[in-house]
């Protein structure tokens, strides 16, 4: 049976992916800060006992970041897919206004706890003869810039790069290296603050106009990326939700459908 780590997997994205991963029969790793998931997760996951685990982690932390390998290899035997998907934002305000704990947090997590995870999936998976390692994208990783989200798109267009080298050094290994990139999500990510504060972003008419056109929630997204993965054998791939032309298409029909997100 074949095992799945996720960094960050405690909501959001990840947590969706994690459900999908089950569904598919892998065994999964999640991980997260706190102690343990909380009840209602537990609940959610209720039918899979056994069949996944959880870990704590901090990404910040490279000795975490091994024992969450450490541990997944312990139960599992191996980790055939890591996913470096835990993020951090930080709040809606120009670069210069952005307090000093906010500026080291995101670039610890987004940055070096993604190059952490990526080196010690690497190492690992060099050992054991396969794998694949995935990191999530977001805004920044087109070079496409948003003010008052700088620093966030900045820590993303260095994972794009750092990912992009990553396949180029791995290049006839046998690791398959690969990017997500899930276009515009309805998640705590967006709509609160790294404090859990309503963001202000979600205020502005203009955002709220482009993310109702542009929005999908995170279970939409991730059952298009576990099937893309689970068949992929191709490095430096780039599994993409929201396409150009997908985009361009809701844009045209934005005024026939139905629903908002925010």
């Amino acid at each position: 049976m074949k095992n799945v780590v996720i960094t960050g997997s405690t909501r959001g994205i990840g947590l969706s992916m994690a459900m999908e991963f089950l569904k598919a029969g892998y065994k999964v790793t999640l991980s997260g800060r706190g102690e343990d998931l909380a009840d209602e997760i537990h609940k959610e996951l209720s039918s899979y006992e056994g069949k996944y685990t959880y870990v704590q982690c901090n990404v910040q932390e490279k000795a975490s970041l091994q024992y969450l390998w450490d541990a997944s290899v312990k139960q599992w035997g191996e980790v055939d897919i890591w996913i470096n998907n835990a993020g951090q934002n930080a709040p809606y305000m120009f670069a210069w206004e952005t307090g000093e704990d906010y500026t080291v947090n995101i670039i610890k997590t987004n940055i070096i706890g993604m190059i952490y995870g990526s080196q010690i999936a690497v190492r690992g998976m060099l050992k054991q003869g396969h794998g694949s390692i995935y990191s999530m994208e977001g805004l920044g990783s087109n070079n496409m810039i948003q003010l008052k989200t700088i620093l966030y798109g900045t820590t993303k267009c260095a994972l794009t790069y750092f990912m992009k080298g990553l396949a180029k050094e791995l290049d006839g290994t046998g690791i398959v290296v690969g990017r997500l990139s899930p276009g515009m999500m309805l998640t705590d990510f967006i709509t609160k603050t790294p404090d859990g504060e309503q963001s202000e972003v979600i205020s502005e008419e203009k955002f709220k106009r482009i993310f109702n056109i542009m929005a999908d929630k995170p279970e939409t997204v991730a059952k298009f990326f576990i099937p893309k993965m689970l068949k992929n054998t191709k490095n430096d791939v780039h599994i993409t939700w929201l396409t150009n032309r997908k985009a361009l298409w809701r844009f045209m029909t934005a005024g026939f459908r139905k629903g908002r997100m925010i």
